[in-house]
């Protein structure tokens, strides 16, 4: 009977700590919505596109790929709710399988892109000297080269495809990101607890990952938030340009490649489905990273 007891008053603890936290949650969320209006519109974007993109064979009606016979440029309709291409393929259903490319392409380069900085950001912080040195050095040589003709030579090399668009994208910018937690590592490398660390005794990877890691994470949110909209936005250049995910596969920016601007004037739907959304995410993304830097920078905590 004790155990019983005491098995029930731990679940009601732990039910009593989950509707704490989740209280917690929801004033945080009000407070946040009220304080920037911009950056929680920003937020539902970018929940929206994840939602989307992860259910997309729920939520799309047709399959993006194929043709209907028949069924050319036709507009809005309760059939069609963003009417058809020019070989009659359904535009929401390829605005959703879209949404779930955008999705892989800007989840797949922050993370590809965060680590890798990350580690060679710390580590140029922590040890200085000649290995700081020659890396700044690369940095600089690889941000000399124009940022999109460096994209295009490397899925040049590595060919099309989503994956090979998510390395191409991420392989510079892991590179050159490395300077922003370089230094907001530097600045925690020169506290007193990093020395007191050393002389207990600690390894260098145990002091970079306990001690410095941790007081540059509100950065590395920044970075990542921030990174968003920008991977997206490349990601479309690429394929509108040719360079990026081969069709059919509905990627925005190849819909807005060819057949969009030949058929933009006569079936105007064609252009402005995927321009819309494009803009939306972008500019959603953006303002959510805004609101992110504004909320972990002290200097710019109370400003609107």
């Amino acid at each position: 009977m004790t155990a019983e007891l005491e098995i029930g008053r731990r679940r009601v603890s732990e039910g009593s700590t989950i509707g704490s936290a989740a209280a917690k949650l929801l004033r945080w969320t009000l407070k946040f919505a009220r304080q920037k209006p911009l950056g929680a519109f920003g937020g539902v974007v970018v929940i929206v596109l994840v939602v989307v993109g992860a259910f997309a064979p729920l939520i799309a009606p047709y399959d993006p790929v194929k043709q209907m016979v028949g069924g050319q440029l036709e507009g809005f309709s309760a059939r069609h709710l963003l009417g058809t291409d020019n070989f009659g393929r359904d535009m929401f259903s390829r605005l959703v399988y879209g949404a779930r490319i955008s999705m892989y392409v800007a989840v797949g380069c922050t993370v590809l892109v965060t680590v890798p900085s990350t580690l060679l950001g710390i580590s140029c912080a922590y040890f200085k000297g000649t290995w700081d040195m020659v890396f700044n050095r690369i940095v600089d040589a690889v941000q000399a080269i124009p940022p999109l003709i460096l994209l295009i030579v490397v899925v040049s090399v590595l060919g099309n495809g989503m994956w090979n668009v998510i390395v191409a994208l991420s392989l510079p910018r892991m590179i050159t990101a490395s300077r922003i937690p370089r230094s907001a590592a530097l600045q925690v490398a020169a506290q007193d607890y990093i020395l007191a660390a050393q002389a207990s005794g600690a390894s260098n990877s145990r002091i970079m990952i306990t001690h410095v890691l941790p007081n540059i994470m509100a950065t590395l949110m920044v970075v990542m938030s921030l990174g968003l909209g920008g991977f997206i936005l490349a990601e479309a250049s690429l394929s509108f340009l040719g360079f990026g995910i081969a069709p059919p596969a509905p990627s925005w920016g190849g819909m807005l490649a060819l057949d969009a601007r030949k058929y933009m004037i006569s079936y105007p739907h064609m252009f402005w489905a995927p321009t819309v959304a494009l803009s939306l995410v972008i500019f959603g993304a953006n303002m959510f990273g805004d609101a992110i830097r504004d909320i972990f920078d002290p200097r710019l905590r109370g400003s609107r």
